[in-house]
């Protein structure tokens, strides 16, 4: 059992927290505003962003990435000793809603959160998949790869076995090591706007052949 927080209440919490919570982790949301957020299902709460943070042993950043610098490096505090899971990607987005630029060329996000956040274990996973597959990989008859970025092998470990409670077998998840690995990854969502005029808007992800 990990105690866990998902700061944000969105489609990205919405996906994580009952599959989290169902393999017996106890979840807490992080909301600005608590009390006006309502969530069906057991071992899921919601508190403030810190109260949130406080009581878990690993966090997952589910808040949009153009904002998670800025609000992440105010929780400094309640982030230390923590694991940081940092599943967003910081872009600019055109007129038509997708990506159309790195925030942080010839960084990453990942990277920035961690210098920000030095006594904060930052590891960048599942960035690379639309948010349906995040805790349902086997939904495509071809699964996606999850990518696992971060400094310190210890977080990563624990992020992995927390992967496979999500849904995700040892063989789809690829440890890339330090998290300068992350600049590829976070580039995935350049990606999005060409595959979806050319599939249609259905679920796809990052899948390596081998």
């Amino acid at each position: 059992m990990t105690r866990i927080a998902i700061l944000g209440s969105g489609n990205v919490a919405r996906a994580l927290a009952g599959p989290l919570a169902a393999h017996g982790h106890p979840v807490t949301i992080g909301s600005r505003t608590p009390a006006g957020v309502t969530w069906a299902g057991d071992g899921v709460d919601v508190a403030l962003p810190a109260d949130a943070a406080d009581r878990a042993e690993i966090v997952f950043n589910a808040l949009p990435g153009a904002v998670s610098l800025r609000t992440l490096t105010d929780l400094r505090p309640a982030l230390a000793g923590r694991t940081l899971v940092d599943v967003a990607n910081a872009v600019r987005t055109g007129a038509d809603g997708f990506a159309s630029e790195l925030l942080h060329p010839g960084s990453s996000l990942a990277e920035r959160l961690q210098a920000a956040l030095p006594s904060t274990g930052v590891v960048k996973t599942l960035n690379t998949m639309h948010v349906s597959l995040m805790a349902d990989p086997a939904s495509l008859p071809n699964p996606p790869t999850v990518f696992v970025s971060g400094d310190d092998p210890e977080n990563r470990l624990a992020v992995r076995r927390l992967l496979g409670d999500l849904g995700w077998r040892r063989e789809w998840v690829v440890d890339l090591g330090g998290l300068v690995t992350a600049r590829w990854t976070e580039t995935f969502p350049l990606a999005v706007r060409p595959l979806v005029h050319a599939l249609g808007p259905v679920p796809f992800g990052l899948a390596v052949a081998r």
